[in-house]
């Protein structure tokens, strides 16, 4: 009876240890998609202000033309 219980006890507590590294992989691969889109975002932010630089530059350079044509 006692070796069924120890046994009974260490599966229990082996499934408790498998049901926590499940957890923490699980929460570790929604990091990972949040870092990932994250990412992303920061990306396609970097791009709008690369384009809008870039329009402000076009803008000055025609004012300058401008200027410099009368």
């Amino acid at each position: 009876m006692k070796t069924f219980l120890a046994l009974f006890a260490a599966a229990a507590l082996a499934g408790c240890g498998v049901e926590t590294a499940t957890t923490a992989a699980t929460a570790a691969a929604i990091k990972k998609q949040e870092l990932e889109q994250g990412q992303k975002t920061m990306q396609r932010a970097q791009q709008k202000i690369d384009a809008a630089a870039g329009q402000m530059q076009q803008r000055a350079a025609s004012a300058t033309e401008a200027e410099d044509a009368k």
